[in-house]
């Protein structure tokens, strides 16, 4: 928001120079189109520090890992791997180079897989295995997942790269099972009741409804005092 409000301001400066009506005229252009454009990134940033009514924050980082795996291509992660190789081997008895061989890391001790290799103390204590999760947090930002580590690499913005170049990485040497994709609940129609929502049972109906049931209508014939029971035992009534 910051860097957009400098460009803008720096665009209102050169517009002045041109002319005071021009400059006026531009002036109120870029103004205006860069409040709104800080506007709506406000709204997109205040949108996702807000919860969805259930006590859970809404997120703006897009698709879960899971499902992002779910559909990772090999192939198209080879290619991004490639940005690897100055650095790193992959195939089995492969040698370590500036990096570690990378054969069937996935799953294995963080900072420790490739014998032979110098990691650094940051990596080499870090603890935990190379598990989906933590390969991804490395690839996104290596210094971030070690601070210290003598990787330089800046990392990979890409949610999907990073998920197609582990894809890619599991076809050497195997991996650990996949997350699973966070299934989305599903909400309610209008006007139906979730469940367990809607108007409960009402305090007393039951009984009404079975007094109800029990008592006698109308014309329904009364004994008298005088009833007398037949032999079967039924009670015959006086007409």
């Amino acid at each position: 928001i910051q860097a957009l409000a400098r460009e803008f301001g720096i665009l209102r400066d050169a517009v002045k120079i041109s002319g005071p009506s021009l400059g006026t005229r531009w002036t109120a252009i870029f103004l205006g189109a860069g409040i709104a454009s800080i506007r709506m990134a406000k709204q997109f940033f205040d949108s996702c520090r807000q919860d969805d009514g259930k006590g859970r924050k809404l997120s703006c980082a897009g698709p879960d890992l899971g499902t992002l795996l779910a559909s990772a291509d090999a192939a198209a992660g080879e290619k991004v791997f490639a940005k690897c190789t100055a650095c790193h081997t992959i195939d089995q008895g492969g040698a370590n180079g500036i990096g570690p061989n990378l054969y069937g890391v996935m799953g294995k001790p963080i900072g420790g897989h490739a014998a032979g290799f110098a990691y650094s103390s940051a990596l080499a204590e870090k603890g935990g295995s190379w598990t989906w999760e933590a390969m991804d947090e490395w690839l996104t930002s290596p210094r971030a997942f070690a601070n210290g580590t003598k990787m330089s690499f800046a990392g990979l913005g890409k949610a999907e790269d990073r998920a197609n170049v582990m894809e890619f990485m599991s076809t050497y040497g195997g991996a650990p099972a996949k997350p699973a994709p966070v299934v989305a609940e599903e909400e309610p129609a209008e006007g139906e009741d979730a469940p367990g929502a809607g108007a409960g049972p009402v305090e007393g109906a039951e009984a009404a409804a079975m007094e109800s049931a029990g008592s006698m209508g109308a014309d329904q014939p009364v004994p008298a005092g005088n009833a007398a029971t037949n032999n079967d035992g039924a009670t015959k009534v006086d007409e």
